[in-house]
């Protein structure tokens, strides 16, 4: 299975260097080229690399979000007990009293 982390992070170098390479090549100053390449490149990337840059959003969505957390499913069911015994307790569930 191909990685888009990595299919997108490739893509960005490769824009990065060949736009500085060009620059290069034409004779411009290395910072300014180094400069105007990173400019160029990240501007490239948003219209040109959308679909990459979406695929490797949600690949670090669905790693990050599919750990389960047991000690914030048990505090959730602590406070979903105590909500419960508490409306039990007044007998008028979550009104105000009057």
């Amino acid at each position: 299975m191909r990685n888009p982390w990595i299919i997108y992070t490739v893509s960005r170098f490769a824009l990065f260097f060949g736009v500085f390479i060009a620059l290069d090549l034409i004779g411009f100053n290395p910072f300014f080229a180094a400069f105007i390449a990173a400019v160029s490149s990240f501007a490239i990337s948003l219209v040109f690399l959308d679909g990459q840059r979406r695929a490797m959003s949600e690949k670090m969505h669905n790693t990050f979000s599919s750990k389960k957390d047991d000690d914030s499913d048990y505090e959730n069911q602590l406070l979903d007990e105590s909500e419960t015994d508490e409306a039990d307790s007044d007998g008028h569930g979550d009104s105000p009293r009057n």
